[in-house]
């Protein structure tokens, strides 16, 4: 199936057209998900979780606030916090020094 998700209505939107699989889309009817929401979302989480979007932009996009994304993404197994096993070690050293 191919879906034209059309924003007319919203001057910061375009319009695209995506291809989707039928069974996918009969998923999203019976969780009652619209399926241009589903893709911006799914869109907007991977680009946060590859560090191409801030939690701050992320959040403007979904029409959140920065807080409930943060925890949205945090609930779906995407953290916060980046740290490497080096940071983290950094941290702890500079949090016994003070």
């Amino acid at each position: 199936m191919v879906i034209n998700t059309n924003c007319d209505n919203d001057p910061g939107m375009s319009t695209s057209n995506i291809e989707v699989d039928e069974e996918l889309i009969g998923i999203l009817r019976e969780l009652q998900q619209p399926v241009d929401k589903a893709a911006t979302e799914l869109i907007v989480l991977e680009l946060y979780r590859l560090g191409k979007v801030s939690s701050g932009r992320a959040a403007a996009i979904l029409h959140m606030s920065r807080k409930d994304f943060i925890q949205h993404a945090s609930d779906l197994g995407i953290p916060y916090l980046r740290l490497t096993a080096e940071d983290l070690d950094s941290e702890i050293q500079t949090g016994h020094s003070l």
